[in-house]
């Protein structure tokens, strides 16, 4: 994305940098504060909000910078015009400030994230999210909040669907058809959970909850159905192929039936312990003769699928990128254009028992698999996204997939009427 660096180049020589508030202050959080704070000339990180005020300081301080404490918008509008760093607890009060340019979302969190996603597009401001949970359970209907509203809602560069996305727009570019996104992984179980976990998280700073997503298949179910979803593709099956796979994805072209993957217009996928790990990949075919012709010469093989691939994921250094192509060029780097195609649903980790309210993401509950949207409808699946807080109305076994019947939803959730809204806005599409 060269032209991006231009841009900032240009707003830092005319000192108007790109002024962006940050709610979360995670470990994601504060990669993404160092960042901007330290290697984005023409772009200013002006706020941070996270409820634990003392994270939001981290986030800064982290950084090599002092922020000061503000409660209001007003008073973080003085700060900014001073040009002095500022945090605070209400994500909503950041929102309103004056001076703010565009806001990113790393909290992870799904009623949370809706809340100030709806309240940054209520506001006008572009929304960078790095909340696939959210964007995986309503993202279709948000992004059709915010076209209605003129605003720019898109998924972030570097994690692996925005990497995915870029791609799969550069294949498109050049006159391939993409029949396969994919993503690589370096371990999948559904069974673990975060006591299992906890060794990892504690080196590497991370919460064990969202470490677990990342091992139980959830953050990979979700990150290929907003890639399906701001693609028009599909599934293959619930849960996608998942092949283990210890070769180079180059290999995967001849794994494939093309024109099985023809009549479901592409599908989204995942390997698990490929080369290069841990990238994403896309296969695609080539309907003109004489480019095929071309394709062979330039090393891609004979066909009919050939293999593009990104072998890095840089996820928080990427995401400036986002900031920059959403704020000077309205650009989405992922975002549906219209209904979903997939959803990701709940599936018992354990035995579940009636009485009981089903704990977290990447909990020891639930995990996440991917399904395609008119099945979920079909079967009234239970969507990932809301399954959390859900009591069970009877026994569930172990691998069973929940569905609304086996559950009474919590009373009063924005989640819950979202995804009403969407499905009756996208329902019958």
């Amino acid at each position: 994305m060269i032209i991006l660096d231009t841009a900032l180049r240009r707003r830092e020589a005319e000192n108007r940098p790109i002024r962006v508030g940050m709610i979360g202050a995670g470990f994601m959080g504060r990669g993404l504060a160092n960042q901007i704070v330290s290697s984005v000339p023409g772009m200013a990180l002006v706020a941070v909000a996270n409820r634990t005020l003392a994270n939001a300081q981290r986030a800064y301080t982290d950084a090599g910078v002092e922020p000061v404490v503000v409660e209001t918008a007003a008073r973080l509008d003085v700060a900014i015009e001073a040009g002095t760093p500022a945090v605070l607890q209400d994500a909503f009060e950041l929102l309103r400030a004056v001076h703010l340019d565009c806001v990113v979302d790393v909290t992870g969190a799904v009623e949370f994230g809706a809340r100030i996603t709806l309240a940054a597009i209520e506001r006008g401001l572009p929304v960078v999210t790095m909340n696939a949970e959210l964007d995986g359970t309503v993202g279709p209907l948000l992004a059709h909040r915010a076209r209605q509203a003129g605003v720019v809602l898109t998924g972030a560069d570097g994690d692996q669907p925005g990497v995915q996305g870029n791609l799969l727009r550069f294949v498109q570019g050049i006159g391939v058809t993409p029949l396969v996104a994919g993503n690589i992984k370096g371990l999948q179980d559904p069974y673990r959970n975060p006591t299992t976990q906890k060794g990892f998280a504690e080196r590497w700073g991370q919460d064990p909850y969202m470490v677990t997503s990342f091992a139980d298949g959830t953050k990979i179910s979700f990150e290929q159905a907003i890639v399906a979803n701001a693609f028009g593709l599909t599934v293959p099956k619930r849960a996608m192929n998942g092949w283990d796979h210890d070769g180079h994805v180059d290999e995967l072209t001849g794994r494939f039936d093309i024109d099985e993957l023809r009549e479901l217009g592409g599908i989204v996928d995942y390997v698990v312990g490929a080369k290069p790990g841990p990238g994403v990949y896309v296969l695609g075919t080539h309907d003109d003769p004489k480019q095929r012709h071309y394709l062979e010469l330039y090393k891609l093989g004979k066909g009919p699928l050939y293999s593009f691939y990104t072998p890095y994921h840089l996820c928080h250094f990427e995401v400036p990128n986002t900031l920059v192509r959403a704020v000077d060029f309205a650009d989405a780097a992922l975002a549906p254009p219209a209904g979903p195609r997939v959803d990701v649903v709940a599936t018992a980790k354990r035995d579940l028992t009636a009485g009981q309210t089903l704990d977290g993401l990447g909990g020891y509950d639930t995990y996440g698999q991917a399904e395609s949207t008119p099945v979920t409808r079909a079967e009234g699946l239970l969507p990932m996204g809301v399954a959390e807080g859900c009591t069970l109305v009877r026994d569930v076994p172990k691998d069973a997939v929940l569905t609304y019947a086996d559950v009474t939803l919590p009373p009063g959730r924005l989640i819950d009427q979202l995804r009403e809204e969407q499905e009756k806005l996208f329902g019958a599409a």
